[in-house]
């Protein structure tokens, strides 16, 4: 067919061990890969096929739904509506997109769902309005199932929760936390723990330099909790987002374990926890910070953990950017109006929560700061950002704040480039820890970011390579648990990570880098500037691109149907 040798692993791993069966019947079963684009599965159908190669085979049609949908997921989008999925096919030179689309659902691998649009129609004596038309919504499988599956388990949680205990017992409880921690109880915060306490599936929101409000909220929610005798389980999306709320809890003066959600739903694999339905999480109160950072199917398998009954409690910052992966969940939920919302207070703000702030108010201007918390340093090109970027986490913030290089964490707006978490990460390693590579690349003492589901561990954890055996790579996480990664290909180098990655942690010090060929939104930059907890550094080459992303892209656009599967419900 014309194609590079190099795809024939790729495609074995999507297809089966028939995929050269499967290609010799339809050569466009080439889109699988994410690689491949229309273009060049139309070549290698016209190579295969000559002048049966038609742009309204039915077989072109079902594997470019396919490719648009995985490209959507790629993007975010956990579905798309059938007008805008025609025009899109109709782009690709399909005349004829029913037959497509109809392909595509036949095969198995995408599915339908419908949706009733809202009617603002009254009835007009004894004349029956006419039901509207259902707007039909295209999904891969998986993804379509998963954010089905999770608005009817928040649903489900609604429905059958009874309060943990009434309003004046519960607003006793605190005020009684409030006094064994010594803390003087904030009113927003006492409000907000009430609704936990009465609503079964609650959303705590709050702005940056809250971590102070998160970790009392927390605490007296597991007071609520233990007063009530219902059990607490409470939850980060990543191992560093875990460790460092145990920290912060424990700088209050509580004693509550952490989890990251892959160890709270004990993680197998991708989709395989052992939590679930059949064995749900024992605890009555299910509170997970960060959750931003959760996606549909996370969140799917998130709430089938929790039994009938179980108050589910999100609390997240919603300037922050949505999950890496497909979904917007939190934004979803408020936007449905159909769970209870209550803010957190911020702490006393200081310069890196006046940045933050301003920046969630589309503006991106310098701050006062006299301990060094905010740093500044301009650069003329990608190469002279990746070169500040690699200098301040080998030598300048170490030398000059006395924070190690272990808790430094460099975050990229870009992957690639000269400037990017790829590049960057290839200058750290030779300046940190410099080895053969012997596996993919990396040895032990390395920084990694795992990039894959697996036993214990999520997309987005970070941790040190400990040692290579025969069952794979040990990875110390970041709150001290030791997990197997059997699959070398969730293994990358970790000192740089993208935005996207950084979801879900804080470190003590972040070295924020913004090359020229910068294009964020103002959530993309301002959830680079929330992950610092002490210091950040703005490596800045990106001139007034970036004020602008900021001021003029101040949302991510997600197509999602959480919010209607709620309201359904």
């Amino acid at each position: 067919m014309g194609a590079s040798a190099h795809l024939a692993e790729g495609l074995v791993g999507a297809l089966g061990p028939g995929a050269a069966e499967q290609l010799g019947d339809d050569p466009w079963r080439l889109l699988v890969l994410p690689g491949v684009t229309p273009e060049q599965a139309d070549y290698c159908a016209r190579r295969l096929l000559g002048d049966a190669a038609s742009a309204d085979d039915p077989r072109r049609g079902r594997a470019l739904v396919g490719h648009l949908l995985r490209r959507a997921t790629r993007d975010g989008h956990t579905a798309i509506d059938q007008t805008r999925l025609a025009g899109a096919l109709r782009s690709l030179g399909v005349r004829s997109t029913e037959p497509a689309m109809t392909a595509a659902l036949d095969d198995g691998d995408v599915l339908v769902f419908e949706v009733m649009p809202d009617s603002d129609d009254d009835f007009d004596g004894d004349a029956v309005p006419e039901m509207p038309d259902p707007e039909r919504f295209f999904a891969l499988a998986r993804i379509g199932l998963a954010e089905q599956d999770l608005g009817e388990g928040l649903v489900r949680l609604s429905g059958t929760s009874e309060p943990i205990m009434d309003s004046a017992t519960a607003a006793e409880t605190v005020e009684e936390a409030a006094r064994r921690l010594g803390r003087p109880l904030v009113p927003e915060i006492a409000a907000a723990l009430v609704t936990v306490a009465l609503r079964g599936v609650c959303v705590l929101t709050h702005g940056p330099g809250a971590a102070g409000g998160v970790a009392e909220a927390v605490s007296y929610a597991a007071a609520i909790a233990a007063d009530s005798e219902v059990g607490v389980a409470v939850a980060a999306p990543t191992a560093r987002g875990a460790a460092a709320l145990r920290e912060r809890l424990a700088a209050v003066g509580a004693e509550v374990d952490v989890a990251s959600v892959a160890a709270l739903l004990e993680s197998h694999g991708p989709g395989v926890y052992g939590r679930g339905a059949e064995r749900p999480v024992e605890a009555g109160l299910v509170v997970v910070t960060e959750a931003m950072a959760l996606d549909v199917e996370t969140a799917a398998a998130l709430v089938d953990a929790c039994a009938d009954g179980t108050h589910l409690v999100l609390v997240a910052d919603p300037a922050q950017a949505p999950s890496a992966a497909p979904g917007q969940v939190v934004t979803d939920l408020i936007a449905s109006r159909t769970v209870a919302v209550a803010a957190l207070p911020g702490d006393p703000p200081g310069p890196l929560a006046r940045l933050a702030g301003g920046v969630a108010e589309g503006e991106l201007e310098q701050v006062e700061a006299p301990g060094r918390e905010v740093v500044v340093v301009p650069a003329d090109s990608a190469g002279e950002a990746a070169h500040r970027a690699v200098q301040l986490i080998t030598d300048s913030i170490p030398r000059a704040l006395r924070i190690p290089a272990d808790d430094v964490q460099i975050i990229t707006a870009t992957r690639g480039g000269e400037a990017g978490a790829d590049a960057v990460n290839g200058a750290c390693k030779a300046r940190l820890n410099p080895g053969p590579g012997a596996l993919n690349g990396l040895d032990p003492g390395d920084r990694v970011l795992l990039g894959g589901h697996g036993p214990g561990y999520a997309p987005g954890d970070t941790g040190l390579l400990r040692e290579a055996g025969d069952d794979g790579a040990v990875v110390e996480l970041a709150d001290g648990t030791a997990v197997t990664v059997g699959d070398p290909g969730h293994l990358r180098p970790g000192w740089a990570i993208p935005v996207a990655a950084a979801h879900g942690g804080v470190w003590p010090a972040v070295v924020a880098v913004f090359p020229p060929e910068t294009k964020g939104s103002r959530p993309q930059v301002y959830t680079a500037l929330t992950r610092a907890e002490r210091h950040l550094s703005i490596v800045h080459a990106a001139g007034p691109a970036l004020a602008r992303a900021v001021r003029e892209v101040p949302a991510i656009t997600r197509h999602t149907r959480l919010a209607e599967v709620l309201r359904e419900g």
